[in-house]
């Protein structure tokens, strides 16, 4: 049960923050400048759903591990905020259409990512590496969000 729910909370917020990207891809980011490294707009949907089902597995070791409770509670807190951060940025981003402060917002989300990596390492250094991936594409989407802005 624990694996579900692990994997069900990033997944439902990734599904749930789709309705904003999708509204917006479909509405200005279409006519938007953007650089030419730019990925076809199909990849980010298979990238996001690998990248929320390894964060899944990676909260699940965490949850399940026998790690103390106060190291646990504070690994499960900052993936939580790094979450909601994720959540926030396709609100920013293409819902409100604000792409510097969606900007600003994805660099506390690094952070935070950052953070829970470190802790997570502390619990499960395999969940820890389950969130690279995560870091490395957040990383490059900085890079395009910066790209974006400044094109626009």
């Amino acid at each position: 049960m624990k694996l579900f729910i692990s994997l069900l909370i990033p997944l439902a917020v990734g599904a749930f923050a789709g309705l904003f990207t999708s509204s917006g891809v479909n509405g200005w980011y279409a006519s938007a400048n953007k650089p030419g490294f730019n990925p076809p707009n199909w990849i980010f949907a298979p990238v996001w759903t690998g990248l929320y089902i390894m964060m899944g597995i990676a909260l699940f070791l965490v949850w399940r591990s026998a790690a103390a409770k106060e190291l646990k509670q504070a690994a499960l807190i900052l993936f939580a905020v790094q979450l909601l951060l994720n959540f926030a940025w396709s609100f920013i981003f293409f819902k409100l259409e604000m792409t510097g402060w969606a900007l600003v917002e994805m660099i506390m989300m690094w952070v935070m990512i950052l953070l829970t990596i470190l802790w997570f390492g502390k619990i499960s250094p395999v969940a820890a590496w389950l969130l690279v991936p995560y870091i490395s594409w957040v990383s490059f989407a900085a890079v395009l969000n910066y790209s974006i802005w400044k094109l626009n």
